[in-house]
């Protein structure tokens, strides 16, 4: 399986982009949602330093999985700079690189609207995690009136998914983790930017995996 994936207009405008997003705010609600992870963990797409300096302190590991070239060159030069010991790795969310019921937790951080199978991805996390163990999801999620959503689905068959990474703001994240066998624990709707626009519409929260 493929274990790379090319999206070089996006690698080079990430970096800034995410830099703006976090100093808006997104640092602080993720700091917020991964504050009580347990000791060894799972990152998928912790692709700079301003992602990964969210980890809490009291970790033995952290394992993050970055597809994109470019980016995942960033991120290892970033887990240097961070006091947790990070292994950053290539691989994709369909096929991550880690054993069976080896880690204690997972964050997936504007992933599940990226992958191109949401309900294979969380069966992977699934996978990886140890019965009990946590999710903490921080995801684009589908538009709260049909307007809005028809404007989603009209921008992911389009330019959207070319410029974002293929990213896809319509889908109904929460119902696909609850789908995976996860039982959701904490949820949030919120809007960032602040204005109901078709790319406003979020979801951060925590979900427990199931047990074997």
């Amino acid at each position: 399986m493929a274990s790379a994936v090319s999206h070089p207009v996006f690698a080079r405008a990430f970096p800034a982009m995410s830099r703006a997003l976090e100093a808006g705010g997104m640092a602080g609600r993720r700091k917020d949602l991964l504050a009580g992870l347990g000791r060894r963990g799972h990152r998928h797409r912790r692709r700079h330093r301003t992602g990964l300096r969210s980890l809490p302190r009291r970790r033995d590991r952290v394992l993050a999985v970055e597809p994109e070239p470019r980016l995942r060159a960033l991120a290892t030069a970033a887990a240097r700079a961070v006091p947790v010991p990070v292994e950053v790795t290539g691989g994709t969310a369909g096929a991550l690189p880690a054993a069976d019921a080896g880690y204690d937790a997972a964050a997936a951080s504007f992933v599940l609207c990226t992958v191109p199978d949401q309900d294979a991805a969380l069966a992977e996390i699934r996978r990886v995690l140890r019965p009990g163990a946590t999710l903490c999801f921080l995801e684009h999620l589908r538009a709260g009136t049909p307007g809005l959503v028809r404007v989603q689905r009209l921008l992911a068959a389009t330019v959207w998914p070319h410029l974002l990474g293929r990213c896809h703001l319509s889908r109904d994240t929460a119902a696909a983790i609850k789908r995976a066998g996860f039982t959701i624990t904490t949820l949030e709707h919120f809007l960032f930017p602040a204005a109901r626009t078709p790319v406003s519409f979020h979801i951060a929260g925590h979900a427990t995996a199931p047990g074997r």
